[in-house]
């Protein structure tokens, strides 16, 4: 074991290894530490300010859970944007589970959202599967505001994957693209283009969402489709 890995296992949670473990059945449990994120981001802050960060940005695959999330945590802190893009698309590869996945956000990305954008349009077409999950939540995160524009529904519509991470993140992004940006994405459900699956997942999100009105909630209720 490291010394890193030694570290980090003198903040394991038992418990927390125990209850986050059946969250992730696509980890092996041996593989969980144990790591409260709020605990494992403050260690992240102090590691990233240590020389052996550049040493450990470059040792993938690493072996534990908490190690990609450290991994993410210090990518998270690059303040240069080629720089952290760079670092992110090494990284992408080697991401297993939708944890790791969904809490991986660099804050630099939201200043240069147009120099992102092209490099979603690759991850989105990828191969592998959370790098497609992250691709369409940076869009789900980034682009459904004052950046939204008709074309980014589409990038997600055209993916195709049976992954259900993949097709999970394709319906919280319809689910939330509901609560922004109703009168465009409506008729997504109206017509309708999603597959059954992932139509009524998305409309089941939407109903637990406190962001839609009562109202659209019951009109939404009426578009779920028979499987």
């Amino acid at each position: 074991m490291t010394e890193l890995q030694k570290e980090l296992f003198q903040l394991q949670d038992e418990g927390y290894r125990d209850f986050h473990a059946s969250l992730m059945p696509t980890v092996p449990k041996k593989t969980i530490i144990g790591i409260r994120v709020p605990v494992l981001r403050s260690f992240a802050k102090q590691f990233f300010k240590t020389e052996q960060k550049n040493q450990f940005l470059k040792e993938l695959p690493h072996t534990y859970y908490e190690e990609n999330n450290l991994h993410a945590f210090m990518i998270e802190q690059i303040k240069d944007f080629e720089e952290a893009l760079s670092e992110t698309e090494n990284f992408l590869p080697y991401i297993d589970n939708w944890a790791t996945c969904d809490m991986f956000f660099p804050k630099v990305f939201l200043k240069n959202s147009e120099r992102l954008l092209p490099k979603i349009r690759c991850w989105i077409t990828s191969e592998h599967p959370y790098t497609v999950r992250y691709a369409i939540g940076l869009l789900m995160r980034m682009f459904l505001e004052e950046e939204f524009l008709p074309e980014y529904p589409e990038m997600v519509l055209r993916v195709e994957s049976e992954e259900y991470y993949v097709k999970m993140m394709i319906a919280w992004y319809f689910a939330t693209a509901l609560a922004k940006q109703y009168q465009d994405i409506i008729s997504y459900f109206t017509k309708p283009r999603l597959d059954v699956w992932t139509h009524n997942k998305a409309i089941q999100k939407a109903i637990e969402s406190n962001r839609i009105p009562e109202e659209t909630k019951k009109y939404l209720k009426t578009l779920k489709r028979k499987t």
